[in-house]
């Protein structure tokens, strides 16, 4: 029998209503993992919207220990930063053992809770011999997804933006995709990068609050194809000037950067770096591990942004 571990952090599937209706999560890995036949590593219980990097080290550490004599490692996270998470995971996590990320759109105390569902899925993903070596992965109402460009996007499966990696019919795993890993390398600790959001009017008083704050680097969610007015432009400048790495990226779902207009053209000459395809929450997550690693952050996001 493959050895298996899954380790808990909270989210959705450990919530239940409280005396209010308010959804809150309460239940603990050994609630969740019983009935499996899994090792439980209980980190926290946490609504992950409150999760910060200092935590995503603690996941990190206890899935790179937990690697180490199991054939598999599930993670238990909720939707609302599973991406980030799961990226994080993805490009400092070099081992031959599957990751599986998980979590549910329902609470458990739901008529139809789908957690149950979703964690025998990420457990089947993470037994199977297709899994060794492809790293991190999402498993999501039957999907199984690369943790990288994969990101909230609602529906019935809650997940997408990249095509599946396979997909869990009757408690089985089939490779359906090609998957590339995205190992960047070991870190301890995350530099701080923040995100400016861009709109009609936007002036660069909150990107030199955040250069001013001591961010290492920062992400511009722009218009379009990455396009900004003068004083987010001139405000770019300046973080740059003081030595911000400054990535690009568009609030256009679906949507591509490229320098193609004058504002994105005048950005990148102000030294940001257009982000192709990633979303601002995962541009974010591979700047950091670009700037922990030490590695030159336009080739990484050439690479893999």
């Amino acid at each position: 029998m493959p050895r298996l571990a899954v380790v808990t952090t909270g989210g959705t599937i450990s919530t239940s209503a409280d005396s209010e209706g308010v959804l809150r999560p309460v239940h603990g890995g050994a609630e969740l993992v019983a009935g499996f036949d899994a090792r439980v590593i209980d980190l926290f219980t946490r609504d992950s919207s409150e999760l910060t990097p200092a935590e995503w080290l603690r996941i990190g550490a206890a899935v790179t220990e937990a690697a180490q004599d199991t054939d598999g490692v599930v993670v238990t996270h909720g939707t609302d930063s599973m991406e980030e998470t799961a990226l994080w995971l993805e490009l400092t996590y070099d081992g031959a053992a599957p990751v599986v990320v998980t979590g549910a759109a329902l609470p458990s105390d739901a008529p139809d809770a789908d957690g149950p569902g979703n964690l025998r899925d990420a457990l089947a993903v993470a037994a199977s011999p297709q899994a060794r070596d492809l790293g991190v992965l999402i498993c999501f109402a039957g999907a199984v997804l690369p943790a990288l460009g994969t990101t909230k996007v609602g529906g019935p499966g809650l997940f997408g933006g990249r095509p599946p990696v396979g997909v869990v019919r009757d408690g089985a795993f089939s490779v359906t995709g090609r998957k590339e890993r995205v190992y960047l390398g070991a870190v301890s600790e995350v530099p701080r990068v923040d995100i400016a959001a861009v709109y009609p009017g936007c002036d660069g008083v909150a990107i030199d609050a955040l250069a001013s704050a001591g961010a290492r680097g920062l992400v511009v969610e722009a218009m379009g194809s990455g396009n900004a007015g003068t004083p987010v432009i001139e405000a770019v400048r300046r973080a740059c000037a003081r030595g911000l790495a400054v990535a690009v990226t568009t609030r256009v779902p679906g949507g591509r950067t490229a320098a193609a207009y004058g504002p994105g053209h005048d950005l990148v000459a102000a030294g940001a770096v257009m982000v192709p395809q990633l979303r601002a929450s995962q541009a974010r997550v591979l700047l950091m591990a670009a700037l922990s690693a030490g590695l030159p952050v336009a080739d990484v996001i050439a690479r893999w942004g």
